[in-house]
């Protein structure tokens, strides 16, 4: 943070803003205001340059085709990865999550690179498309509670030897590997197949963003009962029989 305003970078919701993930940045933004903090908030669309003075960027998914369209002005606009180098947390989901990866299959059938700011490949998977609810433990390091979200997707993501897992699935599928891992976070760089929005559903994780850029330890507390209610409901949903 700079000039005592958070910055929070809305990236391409032209292309990128399926199952609601706008509603994290709206989540961001409230839970800041909450906190008495002056808050900036931008939503970049395809057509404009990724800003490098942002302290929390946010990726939703997409479609194959506009995923593949977000990947390469992506990669021509660079700004993205100036505003890692600068300290900035970036939180992504699902084709969002994939494009901050290595390399992904696009609406071509071709592999697509992406930014390589997560040490993780992402391919098309075989079997069944993975839909649902997932109940799944976050990465004990991050010192959060359960994660719910609800997942669509037909691709498996790889992690790498620098990527560690986001969460480990109790119900659900997760980076579709089959080994129960869901998502992958390296540094300030976070990727997650879950929508709902996330954030809605996991407002601690907004809470972790906004501690991360603000580079403190703790926060004032807020009125979580919505929010809370909302867990309780959906952490049930997942845990009901197929």
């Amino acid at each position: 943070m700079s000039d005592n305003q958070l910055r929070v970078v809305w990236i391409y919701p032209d292309l990128l803003s399926t199952y609601g993930d706008q509603g994290n940045a709206l989540v961001v933004e409230r839970r800041a205001r909450q906190r008495g903090l002056d808050v900036a908030r931008l939503d970049v669309r395809s057509d404009q340059p990724i800003p490098t003075s942002g302290d929390i960027y946010l990726i939703g998914g997409g479609e194959d085709r506009p995923q593949r369209l977000a990947a390469e002005r992506l990669r021509r606009d660079g700004g993205l990865h100036r505003a890692v180098e600068n300290g900035a947390i970036v939180f992504s989901v699902c084709a969002g999550y994939q494009i901050l990866g290595h390399e992904f299959i696009n609406d071509l059938g071709q592999r697509e690179p992406g930014l390589g700011l997560l040490d993780v490949v992402s391919v098309r998977g075989e079997g069944a498309r993975c839909v649902g609810d997932v109940l799944a433990d976050i990465n004990p390091q991050l010192g959060l509670p359960p994660l719910t979200g609800f997942e669509n997707h037909q691709g498996v993501t790889h992690l790498g030897p620098t990527a560690r897992p986001f969460a480990q699935v109790r119900f659900g599928n997760g980076n579709g590997t089959g080994d129960g891992t869901e998502g992958a976070f390296n540094g300030t760089v976070f990727g997650t197949y879950m929508h709902g929005p996330v954030l809605a559903r996991n407002p601690q994780i907004a809470d972790l963003l906004l501690k991360l850029a603000l580079d403190v330890n703790a926060l004032p507390p807020t009125d979580d009962r919505w929010y809370e209610a909302l867990r309780t409901e959906r952490i049930a949903a997942a845990q009901q029989p197929a």
